[in-house]
């Protein structure tokens, strides 16, 4: 397989690991930077490597929308046509079978599509979607499923989950180990454990390079999450990596680890710098940059951060570009967010490495405590 796990060391449940791809090494746990459209907005490749990034997810749907998957396809894939020489992962579009509830219509063929841009229709089947993704040239490909939401009956989890596991058998029959790409599939079963259960048997008889959660953080409470992901993790293949798709916060990466993620991807820290909200780690936690009263704060964002920002420009100066609707924020905030998820990925590594993720745990959550058994 071009995709391959190697797992070093465990604290507890949590993994530190290598995922070994053709575009090099990744290290586990590991946050990987969302690029929908081929790049991570307001970063260069460039700004992505220096950050310390090793993974970055690309979105099928948008990159079939425009450029075209066989425009990206001609000018030599996407690592060639976005210039990042590292990892890289693409969904499959199933989010936007979710998310698109206003402009879509599932069948057991596939799902029907009104495009976001021009209102054109479009068809997803299993195997459309891995031609586009084979097409693209993504490391990690994504079979394509239903994400239903979290609050949905059990009867709808039910026929939704029955579904993704006929489409991921159509995925599988039409990827190409041979294509340079490694399919992983995706677990449903909305927040009842027997259904995760079942539904991880399902999908790991296909005998598959690695394996995601799908269908957390789309409306239940957080505790709710983590605890289906508690459960949930543990039941995947152990010499196999796992993938926590679309979450989250600084808390939920610290969760899915202990319960023994490996990867996990989000919007979250791009889209809220862009927004002029950053994270730290400690201290005043999160913190909305247009907020008066950092008019004349001369400190950085976080005074124990590395990142290019918070060794250069003060509070005051990031409040003014923001402001002053200068496009540098977007940079400045979108490298510190982007710091700080790392940072914490490597600071887990290091713990787990240690045998000690249960004391970083204590110390990162204070009075709360993970919801995974944490090890060490």
């Amino acid at each position: 397989m071009p995709v391959r796990y190697e797992l070093l060391a465990k604290s507890g449940n949590a993994r530190r690991g290598r995922l070994h791809t053709p575009h090099g090494v990744v290290e586990t746990p590991a946050f990987m930077p969302v690029g929908t459209a081929g790049s991570v907005k307001a970063l260069t490749a460039r700004d992505l490597t220096e950050l310390g990034a090793e993974m970055i997810l690309g979105n099928t749907y948008h990159l079939f929308l425009r450029p075209g998957s066989e425009l990206v396809r001609e000018l030599g894939g996407l690592h060639r046509f976005t210039s990042w020489e590292g990892a890289m992962l693409t969904d499959s579009g199933g989010f936007q079978v979710f998310s698109l509830a206003d402009r879509r219509r599932i069948r057991e063929e596939g799902v029907e599509f009104q495009s976001h841009l021009d209102g054109k229709k479009l068809f997803f089947t299993p195997e459309k979607v891995m031609e586009i993704e084979m097409a693209l040239g993504a490391d990690v490909i994504m079979a394509f499923d239903e994400c239903p939401p979290a609050l949905a009956d059990r009867a709808y989890h039910e026929a939704s989950m029955a579904r993704t596991t006929r489409w991921a058998e159509r995925c599988r029959a039409v990827w190409r180990e041979d294509s340079g790409t490694s399919l992983f599939g995706i677990v449903q079963g909305g927040p009842w454990e027997d259904l995760r259960r079942r539904h991880v048997e399902e999908i790991c008889a296909l005998d598959l390079p690695g394996y995601a959660l799908g269908g957390y953080a789309v409306g239940e409470p957080p505790e709710k999450m983590h605890q289906g992901v508690a459960f949930s993790a543990p039941l995947l293949p152990a010499d196999q990596p796992r993938y926590l798709m679309g979450v989250g916060t600084l808390d939920d990466l610290v969760h899915g680890v202990a319960a023994g993620v490996d990867l996990f991807d989000c919007v979250l820290p791009t889209r809220c710098a862009r927004n002029a909200l950053v994270f730290t780690r400690a201290g005043e936690g999160r913190m909305n940059l247009k907020n008066a009263r950092f008019a004349r704060d001369n400190r950085p964002v976080d005074e124990k951060c590395g990142c290019y920002a918070c060794r250069t420009v003060s509070r005051a100066y990031l409040r003014h570009l923001f402001v002053a609707r200068e496009l540098t924020a977007y940079t400045l905030s979108t490298q510190h967010n982007l710091w700080t998820y790392l940072r914490l990925m490597r600071d887990v590594r290091e713990a787990i490495a240690a045998d000690r993720f249960a004391a970083f745990a204590r110390e990162f959550f204070g009075s709360r405590a993970p919801a995974a058994d944490s090890g060490g």
